[in-house]
């Protein structure tokens, strides 16, 4: 059985980073970070259309290397669904396959962090005064894939707490089911 997939989503600057590195220590599974952040960083010039397809088999490539580690639970930092998102927010448009594999990928829970921390500009970030437009984006996506989906808001604590029950829930029902169907 593959493992639990936990994707924790949303707009620039809500503490996904942060947050799936705790779960992932916290649960003691393997957990992948946002491929798009380390190929903007490498890039010597601004994203453009060009660079959706190679940022979504970054991230697929990434996704597929921890799951083959992983026995339980995976952390995903992002997923297809947010360089979908991205990429009808910035181009208008998203590479038909990329949608087709964010929807063939589909995670067993969306962790959607509400952008009500502080905003910190770091040279990639570039949309502080957007983050309200495109967690609007993000819910709109998650709600029309169909997946779980849970809420993560507050100060950092309470918005681990939450992410960490949300988890920790979603493993007991997994485990309950499995022993229901043997």
């Amino acid at each position: 059985m593959r493992p639990l997939r936990v994707v924790v989503t949303g707009s620039e600057c809500t503490g996904k980073t942060t947050l799936a590195r705790a779960l992932a220590e916290r649960f003691g599974a393997p957990w992948v970070p946002e491929f798009s952040r380390g190929y903007c960083e490498a890039k010597p010039a601004p994203l453009g259309p060009e660079d959706v397809e190679p940022i979504a088999r970054g991230q697929m490539a990434g996704a597929d290397a921890a799951e083959a580690r992983a026995t339980s639970l995976l952390v995903l930092d992002t997923d297809l669904l947010s360089t979908v998102v991205y990429a009808r927010h910035y181009y208008g448009a998203c590479p038909e396959w990329v949608e087709e594999a964010a929807r063939a990928r589909r995670a067993d829970l969306y962790l959607l962090c509400a952008p009500d921390l502080p905003w910190s500009a770091d040279g990639v970030r570039d949309r502080g005064e957007a983050r309200e437009e495109m967690h609007r984006l993000f819910a709109e996506e998650l709600a029309r894939a169909g997946v779980r989906v849970i809420s993560i808001a507050g100060p950092g604590p309470d918005r681990s707490e939450a992410a960490a029950v949300a988890v920790a829930e979603a493993v007991a029902r997994r485990s309950f089911a499995a022993g229901s169907a043997g």
